[in-house]
């Protein structure tokens, strides 16, 4: 075979399975939704950043709605799946919300693009905000709400509190560690935030009272 007809083979073999062109038209549209913005963004400049032809994103994807949904999507199932191959096992509730939070960080702390698109441009729409709060985030906040269930059952964690409030409070810190982040223009690792939300979110901020400060009557 001829080098140049070999070479075109190469070149051209990616483009023919669908799943790589899916993951590229995926990729793409990250590059751009976090670059342009959602709003701003055309069909057409996710296929030219993809390598592909305007008309090969719908053969994949419906539109750009789906294109954003897809993302979401695949995130968060990427992110349950990962979160409970690290939990299985795991008993101790401290630790296995330490595990989630570093897991949650370190995903969109390795890819700044990604971050943007989740924390800001998902956030352009109530359509998009209702659809995503009752599927992969009802899920994802479940696995959180499961793990400060059963530290209450154990006893270590407060029972007098409501899980589902408390899953939210914990996710609600990661998420603004993430936008936080996002927007600072320091540069620093925002994974090794996930400890200090722990802390805080299982110790809180009283202070803890000394011996001195028992034994002390209060002043008349």
């Amino acid at each position: 075979m001829p080098i140049a007809a070999t070479r075109r083979t190469a070149v051209l073999r990616p483009q023919a399975n669908g799943v790589d062109k899916r993951d590229a038209i995926l990729k793409a549209a990250t590059q751009i939704f976090a670059r342009n913005g959602y709003f701003q963004s055309q069909v057409a400049d996710i296929a030219r950043a993809a390598g592909v032809a305007a008309g090969t994103v719908y053969l994949y994807f419906r539109s750009k709605d789906d294109l954003l949904v897809s993302l979401f999507e695949r995130t968060m199932r990427e992110a349950l799946a990962e979160g409970r191959r690290a939990l299985a096992g795991i008993e101790d509730p401290r630790e296995r919300l330490t595990r989630i939070a570093r897991l949650h960080l370190d995903r969109l702390g390795r890819d700044r693009e990604l971050a943007v698109v989740f924390q800001v441009e998902l956030r352009q729409s109530t359509k998009f905000m209702e659809r995503f709060s009752s599927t992969y985030l009802r899920d994802y906040l479940g696995m959180i709400r499961e793990t400060i269930a059963a530290g209450q059952e154990t006893g270590v964690f407060r029972r007098d509190v409501n899980p589902t409030i408390a899953a939210k409070v914990f996710y609600g810190a990661l998420d603004e560690m993430a936008t936080n982040w996002i927007l600072s223009r320091r540069r620093y690792s925002l994974r090794a935030e996930a400890d200090v939300v722990v802390d805080l979110f299982v110790g809180g901020v009283a202070a803890k009272p000394t011996n001195r400060s028992k034994s002390t009557p209060p002043s008349a």
